[in-house]
């Protein structure tokens, strides 16, 4: 006999879930009771339900990739929060895991079963309030069936299109006790390429005279990372990365052309549209990745072939008709890449060669800021300001290839996802919903699950403010993040929308911000102000060793508003076209 509660935890630990972020509740206690004597699951008290569901969903982004996904930390990420406001405040996190297609499996403790439905205290079911917002979600009424339920979500949460499921646990239910057996670990089904699969690819390329590759979405390993490598070396093919899939592929590859995302370099768009071939391994294509459906447009892309691999028969043809599509995980595809062989001569490879050299010329010059226009303003004009780009390009180049990078969402990314050359894998974490507040959650989960890696969290200064109280959890568990705030006091996005669309009517924008660094400092956290570029390197250096977590607070110029964009002159342009 066993109570509710400690059947839930006993299934978690054979399901390999090592760690649990959570904010606790009342409403289940016996659960925690249950965690009291669970030593291989680590508990990690957050300050809020939505910073909690985040750090869950980087955990499982990691160990998709092979980091922390060893048995400490399992292969899903889990997060326990209370009824009514605890559920409400995780829905950020589990936005983040469905548009990413990240497993995650939230639990929530729910009131007594026997008042359900008579507005109980923080009442709120979970099925109907989650809607859309996750894959499955479900309320255990029996103590003996949380076995079955365990289970479900995890095969659930893990197949197809991954994404959060939801487990609503009733006070009574994790108290009620029951004599049940365990059940054995899930076991998810995986796809693979068939032989028609291979050779339709095959012949795809034969015919092909601007062949590119997408690659992305979670779930790219070493293993995976090296074969696509291999595969793009042997016939000389150029590598774009999906929107925040940067780390799909040594950014210092020559294979590699640069980052299908927001502020994509011109050359690269242009090269997408024409291309008359694409391969997308992994991805969902989603929006950003597809120009905002102007590079391939739905229902029937402009592209002679379009080659789709993704896990989820579902995700295929839904917006874009794909002329060989592939159901199949990433990993069975990239195991079978050695098995594509086209019967081409290597001398008609040399047409795409010489768009993959130019690609690739083309990304380093973007890279390196060399391609802004002359009369671009984003460079800082005030000798108190640094130049953001530059605070980026000097940790590409001291930290070692697998520190990890994370950030939320604001125009500041734009400059990392351009500036930052990702080596290994596992060494990206940004939101493909475009989420504020995701890097710090992020950060403390990458820090728990590879305590040996450097982790860097980008922020905006709105964007930092949205989970900034998850600073005190970094400080509990003695976390030595560096998180790095591009502090421009505006919500950058927005102005510059606001500039481009209704110049001169500024509403809502602007911020006042606390002293950060100071504020570091109160939580017991190293803190640092950076003013000037010839402060970087010494800031950066004192913020590492610090070994414990640090702010360091960016001065920016508010009129850098992004990459080759100043607010002035925007402002300016705006107003001319008006005129």
């Amino acid at each position: 006999m066993r109570t509710g509660g400690q059947i839930l935890v006993d299934h978690l630990a054979l399901n390999g879930i090592g760690r649990i972020f959570m904010v606790p509740g009342e409403s289940f206690l016996p659960a925690l009771d249950a965690l009291h004597d669970t030593p291989s699951i680590d508990v990690v008290v957050c300050r809020h339900e939505g910073g909690a569901a985040m750090m869950a969903e980087a955990t499982s982004r990691l160990a998709l990739a092979g980091v922390g996904g060893d048995g400490t930390n399992g292969v899903i990420g889990a997060a326990f929060v209370t009824r009514g406001p605890g559920l409400a405040n995780a829905m950020s996190g589990l936005h983040v895991a469905m548009q990413a297609g990240t497993p995650l499996l939230l639990l929530v403790g729910l009131p007594p079963s026997g008042h359900e439905g008579r507005g109980a205290f923080q009442e709120l079911p979970p099925e109907p309030f989650a809607g859309h917002a996750v894959k499955w979600a479900a309320t255990v009424r029996d103590a003996a069936r949380i076995p079955e339920f365990v289970n479900r979500a995890i095969v659930t949460a893990r197949s197809g299109t991954a994404g959060p499921v939801i487990l609503g646990l009733p006070e009574d239910v994790l108290a009620a006790a029951a004599e049940v057996a365990n059940a054995p670990p899930t076991r998810i089904a995986s796809a693979g390429p068939s032989w028609s699969d291979l050779a339709q690819i095959a012949a795809a390329l034969e015919r092909a005279e601007w062949p590119i590759v997408i690659a992305g979405g979670p779930g790219w390993t070493p293993a995976t990372r090296a074969e696509l490598a291999r595969f793009a070396e042997r016939f000389d093919l150029p590598v774009v990365a999906s929107f925040r899939s940067q780390d799909v592929i040594d950014n210092r590859s020559p294979q590699y052309v640069g980052h299908a995302g927001i502020g994509m370099c011109p050359k690269l768009t242009a090269a997408i549209a024409r291309a008359d071939l694409l391969i997308a391994i992994g991805t969902r294509l989603d929006e950003v990745t597809a120009g905002r459906y102007e590079l391939l447009t739905p229902p029937t892309p402009r592209q002679r072939a379009l080659v789709h691999v993704h896990p989820d028969p579902a995700a295929l043809g839904v917006n874009l008709q794909a002329t060989v599509p592939v159901v199949s995980s990433i990993a069975a595809f990239a195991a079978s890449l050695d098995d594509i062989t086209p019967s081409v001569r290597r001398g008609a490879l040399h047409s795409w060669s010489t768009l993959r050299r130019d690609l690739r010329a083309a990304f380093e010059s973007w890279q390196s800021f060399s391609a802004m226009p002359a009369s671009s303003t984003q460079i800082a004009t005030s000798p108190s300001t640094v130049r953001f780009e530059s605070v980026v390009r000097h940790l590409s180049d001291v930290l070692p290839p697998d520190a990890v990078i994370c950030n939320g969402a604001g125009n500041y990314a734009a400059f990392v996802h351009r500036a930052f050359t990702y080596k290994d894998a596992g060494t990206q974490l940004a939101p493909v919903s475009g989420s504020m507040g995701y890097g710090l959650p992020a950060a403390i989960a990458a820090k728990l699950a590879a305590p040996e890696r450097d982790v860097i969290c980008f922020a905006g200064d709105g964007c930092f403010q949205m989970t900034s109280p998850e600073l005190a959890t970094a400080v509990q568990y003695g976390l030595g993040i560096v998180v790095v705030i591009a502090n421009n006091g505006l919500l950058g996005t927005i102005r510059a929308e606001q500039e481009r669309r209704y110049p001169g009517r500024r509403i809502a924008t602007s911020l006042v911000n606390p002293d950060f660094a100071a504020l570091a400092r109160s939580h017991g956290a190293f803190g640092e102000r950076i003013t000037r570029d010839n402060e970087i390197a010494g800031a950066i250096a004192r913020a590492r060793a610090a070994r414990r977590p640090a702010i360091l607070d960016i001065a920016v110029d508010p009129d850098a508003i992004a990459p080759g964009v100043s607010l002035s002159g925007l402002t300016s342009a705006a107003l001319s076209d008006a005129d």
